[in-house]
């Protein structure tokens, strides 16, 4: 199988290389994606609960099966952390969980029927610690001169450090945690991002990757989009079915930055 790991632009295909058979239609791989964006399952970029500061989709297949993961990484108050949302579609799931993770066996086989092609996973790049304002968890302490990113110090960024990767702050010289996590994203994207282990937590380990993507275009499920609405996806699925990464070639703008999606966080 081809195989291609593309972080921007049309992937490289060499049309020399075999592809394998479809392992399902592009019809059937949209109808499962919106089906889980009617469910809320399927990640929405402006959910009123997370300010987003990073994202990566990537795609994988063997050769009986496909898998689409999504990576979203952002700042929720109410879970107190920054996390990173792994989100796994495919038509065959890696590492479910196991029936003694609920409370019943009937309300693991509900888990199972409600979510036969989706899984969340979650990690936490950013460790608690005094960078965080005692009295307001949603603001860095006024005197945090670093933080613990993936076991690494990280050095907490001047005032005109913001600016320069495109961050507005509100009310200088307090910064917002919101507005340090998408800094962070910009400057350590790699850092908040899932390493190659946990973003195919879900997926086969024979799966090959044939696309990894820092942007594209992403449907606006609050608008009444699906994913089978837009070239993108219909393209994903294609890429997907055939197993040739050739098959993507973007013709709409990407939207996937935080800054088009404003009203993330917002609730």
């Amino acid at each position: 199988m081809q195989v291609n790991a593309v972080l921007d632009g049309p992937a490289r295909w060499d049309p020399a290389i075999p592809v394998q058979a479809m392992v399902a239609t592009p019809a059937e791989i949209l109808a499962i994606l919106d089906r889980c964006s009617g469910e809320n399952t399927f990640p929405m970029l402006d959910n009123g609960y997370v300010y987003l500061a990073a994202t990566r989709l990537g795609l994988y297949r063997s050769s009986e099966d496909w898998a689409m993961v999504i990576e979203v990484f952002g700042f929720s108050p109410r879970s107190g952390l920054p996390d990173l949302h792994i989100y796994t579609f495919a038509s065959n799931l890696h590492e479910r969980d196991k029936p003694e993770s609920y409370v019943s066996r009937s309300a693991f086989d509900n888990y199972l029927a409600r979510h036969p092609n989706d899984d969340s996973r979650f990690v936490f790049p950013v460790e608690g610690g005094p960078w965080q304002d005692e009295e307001d968890g949603e603001l860095v302490a006024p005197d945090a001169s670093e933080a613990i990113v993936r076991g690494q110090p990280c050095p907490m960024p001047q005032m005109g450090e913001y600016e320069k990767s495109g961050v507005s702050l509100e009310a200088p010289p307090r910064v917002r945690f919101f507005a340090w996590c998408r800094w962070l994203a910009e400057r350590r994207r790699e850092a908040v991002l899932g390493t190659p282990a946990e973003r195919r937590i879900s997926t086969l380990p024979e799966m090959k990757e044939l696309l990894l993507l820092n942007e594209w275009r992403h449907p606006d499920l609050l608008g009444g989009e699906l994913p089978s609405h837009l070239s993108s996806f219909q393209q994903f699925a294609k890429v997907l079915a055939a197993g040739d990464p050739g098959l993507y070639q973007p013709n709409d703008e990407p939207n996937t930055h935080w800054r088009h999606w404003p009203e993330g966080g917002t609730l």
